[in-house]
């Protein structure tokens, strides 16, 4: 009982006030225009082709970096997880450090690294690459991106694998599995919970960035964060609004598929044995 009167003051104050009326005022712009009701906005968007390539730009963008990051994430937090306490505590602290720095001071840092006089333009001239193009271009996002995020990838993982229990890997090495059957059939499994945290917070905000596509890739590689943002600071607000209602229920569905393969995992037993 205390606990959930703790919790009052986000349910009933900022909860209303910093989800809610946002969230209302968005759908009231977007399906209403000088108080009258209109699906105008809407077909706007799904009929004009500026939006549609736009919103398969960030639906690629964000796949190619959630896939990049889980294929590293996810034997880097193996191995933190077989590591000593101590020493797995230093590395990880490597990997959180970079958080501690501000999203926009890192982003113009790889924009600096990117450039065309930038260090790493100078070495691939060394090789006689020197002419090739890195900064506004959809590698340099995801490049970025990836960056920005794999920690998010790696913590969640490396949380679950740190408190997985030990003996149901012996069990399965005693009953005869291989390292690769164990793997596979049992710490994988096992580990599906912090895979799909670490999926849904990385593809989540990777879908919505606006920032990293905006300096890094410039007009060239537009995402919907920055039509949004575009829409807003232009006073277009029915369109703006429209594309966050579209973005909002796309982040849902992604929200919502990941718990049910969560769900049918823990059903399962959290084992393909």
């Amino acid at each position: 009982m205390k606990r959930t009167r703790i919790a009052y003051p986000y349910i009933f104050v900022w909860m209303p006030i910093f989800i809610v009326a946002p969230l209302i005022f968005v759908a009231y712009y977007t399906f209403f225009d000088n108080g009258q009701f209109t699906t105008e906005f809407v077909k706007q968007v799904f009929s004009e082709g500026t939006y549609l390539p736009t919103f398969w730009n960030s639906l690629w963008i964000a796949l190619v970096t959630t896939a990049v990051c889980l294929l590293i994430g996810y034997p880097v937090s193996y191995f933190l997880a077989n590591m000593k306490k101590n020493t797995a505590a230093l590395v990880s602290m490597l990997f959180i450090l970079p958080m501690w720095m501000n999203m926009l001071l890192r982003t113009l840092a790889w924009r600096i690294l990117l450039n065309d006089g930038g260090i790493i333009v100078t070495v691939l001239s060394w090789f006689g690459l020197g002419d090739v193009q890195l900064l506004y271009t959809p590698g340099a996002v995801v490049v970025a991106t990836i960056y920005d995020f794999l920690p998010f990838m790696i913590l969640p993982i490396y949380t679950v694998l740190s408190k997985l229990d030990r003996s149901q890997v012996e069990a399965a090495r005693d009953l005869g599995a291989n390292s690769f059957q164990t793997f596979t059939r049992v710490v994988l499994p096992l580990s599906m919970p912090g895979i799909i945290s670490g999926i849904t917070m990385v593809f989540v905000p990777a879908m919505s960035t606006f920032a990293v596509s905006g300096i890094l890739g410039g007009k060239s590689v537009l995402m919907l964060g920055q039509i949004i943002e575009e829409k807003f600071q232009r006073g277009t607000f029915g369109i703006g609004s429209t594309l966050s209602l579209v973005l909002l229920v796309l982040v849902l569905i992604s929200m919502a598929v990941m718990r049910r393969v969560d769900k049918d995992n823990a059903a399962e037993g959290g084992t393909l044995w």
